[in-house]
């Protein structure tokens, strides 16, 4: 059979783009497929990045945008992949595409749907904070702009349908199964959080003002669901003491994992500063177990936190919050380890660090890839020093978190390390230079 000079890349987050436009630019085709209705991943919800506090839309909204406009990509939205034959430069993979119950060619990402739905239900992307309408966009910055109907909270009352100009709402569509020829394959499926609820001592889903990190990014977004603004969710009260707790289920031999999530600290610094610049007056503690800030110019961004901003660092472990249930202020119960004595100190909002994980639904992509999982379910690279993109399975890399704990530069940089093997590989096979 003959080499094929295409490649399929799954996941749509900032690794998957980063390693999708690397291959374009050098003259291969690729299939982008991402679960969701949006490519962007976990870093559309982020609100800034550090250490040089950018905007992260502002980085990659342009990436999602090249995605949907260089003609060499061909994203494939709300899609997964379902089956695998072949080997190493003449794959066939077989995409199921999930109906979205809206013609995609004629949906112009007008908004007149949405503004008509009587039905309000979470935001996923908002992290349950804000709603969204039953038909929907993720993000503002969706790509593609296009509309999604939740069939499970439809109410099915054409309402939608009827204010359509366009008549792009389906009710009808049927998922669609197809067949592509590639030759090589990249991973890129990023993360999800460990379940904070697990760790019933720190009450987060019982106390309201017990936040998870991302929650907490959410809300200091101007995008965001309380537009930026830091508030008490119980009663809308600006909090003037705020404690981050870090390793909520990471570095644990107990109900959770035992290795470091890598960004953590650095991102509860970050958004310790934020506290700072809306909300002066407010205290900021970071209790943690270790700091771990080992990338360029991360130790000056937390010795600036501490000495130009005033955060403080505790090292300790918080053993407990607990709730006044008259007016909601928590109090944090806490070993001090370094005058190994038991303390507490009163708040009025606490943001839990929880450990970042591999997807759950690596385990099924595995199994239908043939790839192997370490034991925390991270994709198994062939050697983690000299081949750290490639896997058990020629002609399939990986990268990204998915691969193992990393921070967003790293992950574009093993990227682009990812897609420079995959053409490496077609190269050679087809006889053809990469551009």
């Amino acid at each position: 059979m003959e080499a094929k000079n295409s490649v399929l890349v799954v996941g749509g987050g900032i690794a998957g783009m980063q390693a999708s436009l690397d291959l374009a630019d050098r003259g291969f085709k690729v299939f982008l497929v991402e679960n969701s209705p949006s490519i962007g991943g976990r870093m559309v919800q982020l609100d800034k990045t550090f250490p040089t506090m950018d905007c992260s839309i502002c980085i990659v909204a342009p990436k999602m945008i090249e995605c949907l406009r260089n003609p060499n990509i061909t994203l494939l939205t709300y899609s997964e992949l379902k089956e695998i034959s072949g080997s190493a430069g003449n794959f066939t993979v077989k995409i199921l595409k999930k109906p979205r119950f809206i013609n995609e060619e004629r949906c112009t990402g007008c908004g007149v749907c949405g503004q008509h739905c009587p039905v309000e239900v979470a935001n996923e992307f908002d992290m349950g904070l804000g709603i969204r309408k039953a038909i929907y966009i993720p993000l503002p910055q969706a790509v593609p702009l296009k509309y999604t109907i939740d069939r499970e909270n439809c109410l099915e009352c054409g309402l939608c349908q009827k204010m359509c100009r366009a008549e792009a709402v389906e009710f009808d569509q049927q998922p669609q199964s197809f067949s592509l020829d590639v030759g090589t394959i990249i991973v890129a499926t990023g993360f999800e959080l460990f379940d904070a609820r697990t760790r019933s001592e720190y009450g987060y889903g019982r106390y309201q003002n017990v936040l998870i990190s991302l929650e907490f990014e959410r809300m200091l977004s101007a995008s965001g669901p309380t537009g930026g603004h830091i508030v008490r969710l119980s009663d809308g009260r600006i909090p003037r003491e705020i404690a981050f707790i870090q390793c909520v289920g990471s570095r644990s031999l107990k109900g959770g994992v035992s290795f470091c999530s890598s960004a953590c600290c650095m991102y509860a610094t970050k958004e310790s500063i934020l506290i700072k610049e809306h909300e002066p007056k407010c205290e900021v503690y970071i209790f943690y177990n270790d700091l771990k800030v080992f990338g360029k110019g991360f130790q000056d961004f937390v010795a600036r936190a501490e000495d130009e901003w005033g955060v403080k660092y505790i090292r300790a472990f918080p053993g407990e919050v607990t709730e006044d249930p008259k007016t909601g202020d928590l109090t944090l119960w806490y070993e001090d380890t370094t005058e190994n004595v038991t303390k507490s100190i009163k708040v009025d909002l606490v943001v839990l660090c929880p450990a970042l994980i591999p997807r759950a639904a690596n385990k099924e992509l595995a199994g239908i890839l043939g790839l192997e999982l370490d034991e925390y379910s991270f994709f198994k690279s062939k050697d983690p020093q000299f081949m750290p993109f490639d896997t058990n399975i020629p002609g399939i890399f990986i990268c990204g978190y998915c691969q193992g704990p990393k921070d967003i530069p790293e992950s574009v940089a093993q990227a682009s390390g990812a897609a420079a093997r995959a053409a490496e590989l077609i190269a050679l096979m087809t006889g053809k230079e990469a551009q």
